[in-house]
């Protein structure tokens, strides 16, 4: 979304990250809660891994070149402490607790990088 005094707007790309993140972890506890049987579609969970690593990554990059320039370096800093959760889930293991505890400590900081995106004078 561009407006005519501003560079790139940076709340959809946060909201984006935050977004993937959220339907990875409902799918992951939908497929924990045997709701949801992915035996013939696995590989669904790790695209949307994917997925929410390179949008944390493009999220994480409008510190450089996001506007406002405060609100997205405050929105990047905020977000930040989410990889290592994201870097970590991989060799978390996929059975007991370990795996979805390392997944959901990254919430507070998706939650963080939304929240701090948003714009300050936008708001009523």
């Amino acid at each position: 979304m561009r407006d005519n005094r501003r560079g790139a707007r940076t709340p959809p790309v946060f909201a984006m990250a935050a977004l993937s993140y959220l339907l990875n972890c409902a799918l992951g506890a939908a497929v924990a809660g045997r709701i949801i049987d992915t035996s013939r579609f696995r590989w669904l969970h790790h695209a949307l891994f994917i997925v929410t690593s390179a949008s944390t990554a493009v999220a994480l990059s409008s510190a450089l070149w996001g506007e406002p320039r405060g609100s997205s370096r405050r929105a990047a800093l905020g977000l930040a402490p989410a990889v290592l959760p994201l870097v970590a889930i991989p060799f978390a293991g996929t059975r007991g607790r370990r795996h979805p505890l390392v997944a959901l400590s990254a919430a507070p900081f998706f939650a963080a990088g939304v929240a701090l995106a948003v714009d300050p004078d936008r708001r009523k």
